[in-house]
C-alpha cells in the first residue's frame, strides 16, 4: 500500500485502502450525509468519503488503535467536518447516539481485520516476520497482551483457540510445545512464538507460513474481534437510516462468514416464519443485499498482495 492515489480528484495518503472504488460506489455517498468510518486506520476511507461530501456532510471514525486515532486527530484538526473516538465496535452506537444522529447515518463502513501499519511495526507483535514484543494488543492499554496470555492459560484452552480461530490442524501439539517452552522460559517475542512453531509444525511447504494461522488465531482472540464484530453489526443497524448502507470488507473466511450471514438472515423472511399465512412485520427483512461479493482486480492485487483475500459485502436498510 506505499503509493500514492487519487480518487475522483481527492490525494489519499500512502496507505491506500483495499477496494476503494468499490466502498464508495457501495456507500452511494451522498454530499449532506453523515457516515462512519468504523475502522478509521490511516484514513484512506475517511479521505476518500471527505471528498465526495460538501459543506453540510459529517464524517466520523472510530478506532481502538492509539497510533490510528492520533492520525485521525491531525485529520479532525483540518477539517471541521470530520470527527474520531478511541472506541471498539461494540460502542458504536453509544458514539452515535453522543452524536445525536441515531437512526440517521447514511453509511458505515468496516474495514476489518489488522493494518498494514500494525504488520509494519515490529513493535506491535503483530507479524511473524519481524522479531519484537509478543503483544497483538490493537489497543495497547488493554489486557492481557498475547505474552500474558500465551505464558498463562491452559494449553487445552491455547489449542481450543488455535483450532477455532486459525482453523490450525497442529493446534494441540503447538500448545503442548508452549507449554513446554514456557516451563523453561516464558515467551517475550514474536520470534520466540514463531520458533516454537517451526520446531513442532513439520507439514509439507505450502506458500504459506507454517505461523500464519497461529497469530492470526491469537490476535483475533486476544483482541476478541469477532464478538466486536457481532456487536458492531447490530448496532449498525440500529443507527443506520432507512437506506443507509452497510459495507464490510473482510480479509479470512471467519469474518466474512459473520458478515455474510448477518446481510442474509436480515435480508429475508423469518424462515420460521415465512409458512404463515400473514407474516408478522417484525419478521419481514430489514435489509436488502447490494449486489454480490466483491473482490479485487488483478491490477489491485498487483499493487497490494493483501487485496488478494479482501471481500466487500453491502446491504441496505429498508426497515
Amino acid at each position: 500500500m506505499a503509493c500514492i492515489a487519487t480518487v475522483r480528484g481527492l490525494e489519499v495518503d500512502s496507505h491506500v485502502p483495499v477496494l476503494l472504488e468499490q466502498v464508495l460506489r457501495g456507500l452511494a455517498v451522498r454530499a449532506d450525509g453523515f457516515y462512519v468510518d468504523a475502522t478509521f486506520g490511516r484514513g484512506g476511507h475517511s479521505r476518500a468519503i471527505l471528498g465526495q461530501l460538501g459543506a453540510g456532510g459529517r464524517l466520523m471514525a472510530l478506532d481502538r488503535d492509539p497510533d490510528a486515532v492520533a492520525e485521525g486527530r491531525r485529520l479532525e484538526a483540518a477539517d471541521g467536518r470530520f470527527s474520531i473516538e478511541q472506541e471498539r465496535f461494540g460502542q458504536l452506537r453509544r458514539i452515535v447516539e453522543s452524536q445525536g444522529v441515531k437512526g440517521a447515518v447514511d453509511g458505515i463502513v468496516f474495514d476489518l481485520g489488522v493494518s498494514s501499519p500494525q504488520l509494519d511495526s515490529a513493535q506491535r507483535g503483530f507479524s511473524f516476520q519481524s522479531d519484537g514484543p509478543l503483544d497483538m494488543r490493537m489497543d495497547p492499554a488493554a489486557s492481557p497482551s498475547a505474552a500474558e496470555w500465551l505464558n498463562s492459560a491452559p494449553e487445552r484452552e491455547i489449542a481450543q483457540v488455535l483450532r477455532r480461530f486459525g482453523d490450525e490442524p497442529d493446534a494441540g501439539r503447538i500448545a503442548r510445545a508452549i507449554g513446554a517452552r514456557r516451563a523453561r522460559r516464558p515467551l517475550a517475542t514474536t520470534g520466540d512464538l514463531v520458533a516454537v512453531v517451526g520446531e513442532t509444525v513439520h507439514r509439507p511447504p505450502t506458500g504459506r507460513h507454517p505461523a500464519t494461522r497461529v497469530f492470526q488465531a491469537i490476535r483475533i482472540f486476544i483482541n476478541r474481534e469477532l464478538d466486536e464484530l457481532d456487536a458492531g453489526l447490530a448496532q449498525a443497524l440500529e443507527v443506520l437510516k432507512i437506506g443507509g448502507r452497510l459495507c464490510v470488507i473482510s480479509f479470512h473466511s471467519l469474518e466474512d462468514r459473520i458478515a455474510k450471514r448477518f446481510m442474509r438472515d436480515r435480508s429475508r423472511i423469518d424462515p420460521a416464519l415465512a409458512s404463515l399465512p400473514v407474516v408478522p412485520a417484525s419478521a419481514q427483512p430489514t435489509m436488502r443485499l447490494v449486489g454480490g461479493a466483491a473482490h479485487a482486480g488483478e491490477t489491485e492485487v498487483a499493487a497490494n498482495a493483501r487485496a488478494r483475500s479482501a471481500v466487500l459485502r453491502v446491504a441496505e436498510k429498508i426497515a
